[in-house]
């Protein structure tokens, strides 16, 4: 049975993911068989399993750290909000219905069985299991009904790491207040704080922290330095907020830039899967934005709608509030418009619900910039897919990878061609169209998320840009490999990666050694 440790936080969007994955690559990278599991999450931005099921987008980048392919059993129950009182359930990767609430609160029971059977096959397959909780394990009108937090804790007999956000303010009051709404047998379980996103001289918050732990008895394990955004994708949209105007994947705005292709993102109400994004903002000289009003699209090269979880009611905001004709005359304009997913279904002629999947069967005209009509079928697509480029289209690359998760089926109309043929899905060959794109290319969509992952193809895209705007082209790689070494590097720099090995129960076995040096990347396997 493998070993766990759990990082559980004082609430939301305090760097539980990111701090998940960078000790998945840690102790991936001293030698031991790690995987990342988080019982249940309530995301948007999602990925398609090696088995085909649906988990959260966090889990996947944390497999990733790890070596590994994502699995239903890293994320055995996520939550896919549609509405402000409900969500899609799905366990083990395949939809079982819509649930307010209230429902879901007498589903617990099903969902825990799911988290269960997942940990305990993980479990038989690892050394290390490293556990993400959600929100904080303090919510008390919400630990009746948690499968998340310290139950799976408990489960799991893991010591739990507290991570706190300092950055936003009331770092001691949330760790104490945290650890006084515990009951005595979770305080515990507590092993060890992590204080995350601190600025300025450590030297000055070391009577803060001796007082912590004094008030506490728990050890302080680490000081993480505030560190802007190295290209790892967030969990959910509350991550949004810190990328409203964003140039490189280093965070420095490319404002006052010479050359620059100007890039600006739909920010939809139910927007899904904008990790889609984080390749073009890693490039030099983009300056991607997220956008909420009409006006915004003034000066843009692009103008990008991405997925959401609720496209008909996005799709009939965008038109109250001017989007879908600033959309439509900066494409007559010359611009360029590009539509994933959800965005792809809003920029045809239809999308329909006749079975009632998002609203009460009601039916919605779209941008009518593609020829397509969409319908929302009761079952979802989730799957990886491999595809070329269709003839008609304007971007040569090879072939190109991706994954699939909508409800919907698009199909063309009139003389529209598809912009890519998808030759494998889930592993199994099929020859079936995808998207759409205009005659000239300037509009495009794709069900394919993913797609700017792809260099060449991203790189295509982008340098037909600069041909038009008499900039120099480019080729710029992601090396996703070295961004999770270097926050490897950054955590075992400021953490005691050896006292949490210790509360896991882990030894640092012969032919496993620490390199932490400025000039190597954290933690190797000798020979």
């Amino acid at each position: 049975m493998a070993k766990a440790i759990m990082i559980q936080g004082t609430g939301s969007h305090v760097g539980k993911s990111i701090i998940t994955a960078g000790l998945c690559r840690i102790f991936r990278n001293m030698g031991y068989r790690v995987a990342p599991f988080k019982a249940q999450n309530m995301a948007l931005n999602s990925a398609v399993a090696k088995e085909g099921g649906e988990i959260g987008r966090a889990q996947a980048i944390q497999a990733e750290a790890c070596g590994i392919e994502p699995s239903i059993h890293m994320n055995p129950v996520l939550l896919k909000p549609n509405s402000d009182m409900g969500s899609q359930v799905i366990i083990h990767g395949k939809v079982v219905g819509n649930m307010k609430a209230r429902e879901y609160y007498a589903f617990k029971e099903k969902a825990w069985e799911a988290v269960c059977e997942s940990y305990e096959r993980l479990s038989m397959e690892f050394d290390l299991i490293v556990i993400e909780g959600a929100g904080s394990p303090a919510e008390v009108n919400l630990k009746e009904n948690d499968i998340v937090n310290m139950k799976v804790a408990e489960m799991a007999n893991a010591p739990v790491i507290l991570v706190s956000d300092i950055d936003r303010g009331g770092v001691f009051a949330s760790l104490i207040g945290t650890m006084e709404l515990l009951t005595p047998s979770e305080r515990k379980m507590v092993c060890g704080f992590i204080i995350n996103k601190f600025r300025g001289d450590k030297t000055l918050l070391e009577p803060g922290l001796e007082f912590i732990e004094k008030r506490t008895g728990v050890p302080i394990l680490g000081v993480v330095p505030y560190f802007m955004d190295m290209g790892i994708g967030e969990e959910d949209s509350v991550g949004l907020g810190k990328r409203e105007v964003r140039g490189q994947g280093s965070g420095v705005s490319r404002v006052g830039c010479a050359q620059q292709i100007k890039i600006g993102i739909i920010r939809l109400s139910h927007i899904s899967n904008y990790t889609d994004f984080d390749p073009l903002q890693r490039e030099p000289d983009v300056q991607l934005s997220y956008i909420q009003r009409p006006e915004e699209l003034a000066g843009l090269d692009v103008v990008i709608i991405p997925g959401s979880k609720n496209t008909i009611d996005d799709l009939i905001l965008l038109k109250k509030i001017g989007f879908a004709e600033a959309i439509r005359g900066h494409y007559k304009r010359r611009g360029r418009v590009v539509g994933i997913c959800g965005g792809y279904q809003i920029l045809g002629i239809k999308v329909s619900d006749p079975y009632g999947v998002e609203t009460e069967g009601t039916s919605e005209d779209g941008l009518e910039l593609l020829q397509v009509e969409t319908i929302l079928l009761k079952d979802k697509i989730t799957a990886n897919v491999e595809a070329i480029p269709h003839p008609p289209s304007l971007i040569p690359h090879p072939l190109l990878r991706g994954y699939e998760i909508h409800m919907g089926e698009s199909k063309l109309t009139g003389d529209a061609e598809p912009l890519f043929v998808i030759k494998k899905r889930n592993g199994d060959a099929v020859e079936i169209p995808d998207g759409a794109v205009t005659k000239d290319g300037r509009c495009w969509g794709t069900y394919i998320h993913g797609i700017f992952d792809n260099d060449h193809f991203r790189k295509e895209f982008l340098n037909s840009i600069r041909k038009e705007k008499s900039f120099a082209p480019l080729d710029i790689k992601v090396g996703i490999e070295n961004v999770y070494d270097n926050l490897a590097h950054l955590l075992d720099s400021n953490l005691d990666i050896f006292k949490m090995m210790g509360f896991a129960g882990l030894t640092n076995t012969p032919g496993r050694v620490r390199l932490s040096t400025v000039k190597e990347n954290a933690w190797s396997k000798t020979a």
